[in-house]
């Protein structure tokens, strides 16, 4: 069994691992530490299953989904991620994820999501279930929602204090580009201000 863990931080990297040991003792774990060497691994060997961050250097875990899964479809990725399952969760199964675990959860439930996911299901949470069930038939009420995923990014970049320049140098766009997302997203949410947005993301635990 070989298992591919991609998070830029070791230490995290290296806790996963020995919990897995315990369990997989025969399995081989290959490490990344950023999107672009975990697509470049990911792509490279024949994995059993992926565990992957979503805050990560460049491009981040969400674009990293849609990668792995545009060249590998049948690859399981399973997503372990300090931010809420309300943030992320709906947004990395729609995009093929095999489930999503929050790093605040006790070990016990990232062995049971492993287990689950390995054997060729899905584990989603009852809260993430309950988020998955509100997004599909429209009831959600929290307003990023309702951003694409560049958009969420975007905003998550301006919540942190980054100008347009600097947003635009992170994700190989233009300044104008970003300041069409950010008119996008004040459109789209009701906030004209970059502190209107800024307090909700910081409100909302969208920024780190």
């Amino acid at each position: 069994m070989k298992i591919l863990i991609v998070d830029d931080h070791a230490i995290v990297r290296r806790g996963l691992i020995s919990l897995l040991k315990e369990h997989y003792r025969s399995a081989k774990f290959g490490e990344a530490e950023d999107s672009k060497q975990g697509l470049h691994e990911a792509l490279g060997t024949d994995w059993d299953l992926v565990i992957m961050d979503i805050n990560m250097p460049g491009r981040n875990g969400i674009d990293l989904i849609r990668d792995i899964k545009g060249v590998k479809p049948d690859l399981p990725v399973l997503v372990v991620s300090a931010h809420a399952e309300k943030d992320y969760g709906v947004r990395s199964l729609k995009l093929g994820a095999a489930g999503y675990v929050s790093k605040q959860s006790a070990p016990d439930v990232l062995v049971a999501a492993v287990k689950r996911v390995l054997a060729g299901g899905r584990y989603v949470s009852p809260t993430l279930a309950e988020h998955l069930a509100d997004s599909l038939s429209g009831a959600s009420e929290v307003t990023h929602e309702t951003l694409s995923n560049r958009e969420l990014q975007v905003l998550k970049l301006i919540a942190q204090g980054k100008t347009l320049k600097e947003i635009g140098a992170d994700l190989a766009l233009s300044e104008k580009t970003i300041a069409t997302y950010r008119s996008r997203i004040s459109e789209k949410m009701g906030l004209p201000g970059i502190v209107d947005l800024t307090r909700y993301a910081m409100r909302h635990g969208l920024v780190d």
